[in-house]
């Protein structure tokens, strides 16, 4: 007997305030009689952020920014075992979403309220969470897309460009940075790092703040100097920022941040929750590009 396929989704508890109490948005669903958070399955070559998003805005008629992760919940259904992943998530804009197949209601509750209606107990679980957590910021930390090779470049290193599928990779980038509402980039002065932050950059109309001391060069010879403006960076973190580094800094870059380093490939990036100067909890995005 071949083993099922396990199934993967994402979704997001969304809150907001009126009128100084907080509510949460649940779906009803006529085919499971439920009250539920919304969430629902990947496509392909879509990051779990991307996912979580696009299911938010499919089943609710909101475009949301997602915040801090919470756990994901597992159990087995008829098709095999599932587990979703959620995060917590704010609203941009809501559009009046016309009741279909799949969704017959979106309403908001208060929490007290939420808490009695949904129909999951896992589901309780996170409303709980995301309402009892504090304030968070994110942190996210890239490695720059893949660039062009050394021998096959004759110039300055530090002006080495992009490859096709660097450039691909980071136009991907955008997607992911724009669904935690990044509104800060920051990036080693070396081409191929501020290259990688460009399309989102355009996009969200912000400038790519360089660091000559995050350059490969600068930080390989005053590590030091790498860790302290890390430190400085993480301290003073005020709004979603995204930093973009070099494969030979990132463990002086993650040293200055207080945790573990890890190896990253190109284009990957690692997620930072933040809440109050501290790092709560870490995710990591391979790049599909």
């Amino acid at each position: 007997m071949s083993k099922k396929r396990k199934i993967v989704a994402a979704g997001g508890v969304i809150l907001r305030e009126r009128s100084g109490t907080q509510q949460v948005l649940l779906i009803h669903r006529d085919r499971y009689d439920d009250w539920s958070l919304p969430k629902g399955k990947g496509e392909a070559d879509e990051l779990l952020p991307e996912t979580a998003l696009r299911e938010i805005t499919e089943e609710t008629g909101v475009d949301a920014v997602l915040d801090l992760r919470l756990p994901s919940i597992r159990y087995d259904t008829s098709t095999g075992p599932k587990v979703s992943h959620y995060w917590r998530a704010t609203v941009k804009r809501q559009r009046n979403r016309k009741p279909d197949h799949e969704v017959s209601q979106v309403k908001w509750f208060s929490i007290e309220d939420a808490l009695a209606r949904v129909s999951y107990e896992a589901e309780q679980d996170l409303i709980r969470r995301a309402v009892e957590l504090p304030t968070s910021n994110v942190l996210l930390v890239v490695r720059h897309a893949k660039a062009m090779q050394r021998k096959h470049w004759t110039g300055n290193d530090q002006r080495r460009r992009l490859s096709g599928r660097g450039r691909r990779q980071a136009k991907r980038l955008t997607d992911l940075l724009a669904a935690f509402g990044v509104e800060r980039l920051v990036s080693s002065s070396s081409e191929r790092c501020v290259q990688t932050l460009l399309p989102y950059a355009k996009g969200a109309k912000l400038e790519v703040e360089t660091v000559d001391a995050l350059t490969e060069e600068a930080g390989s010879k005053d590590p030091k100097a790498v860790r302290k403006y890390m430190a400085k960076l993480l301290s003073g973190l005020d709004r979603p920022t995204a930093v973009c580094g070099h494969r030979p800094i990132l463990p002086d870059m993650y040293a200055g941040l207080g945790i573990k380093s890890a190896p990253m490939v190109v284009a990957e990036v690692r997620g930072l929750h933040v809440v109050g100067g501290d790092v709560v909890t870490t995710e990591t995005f391979k790049p599909t590009a």
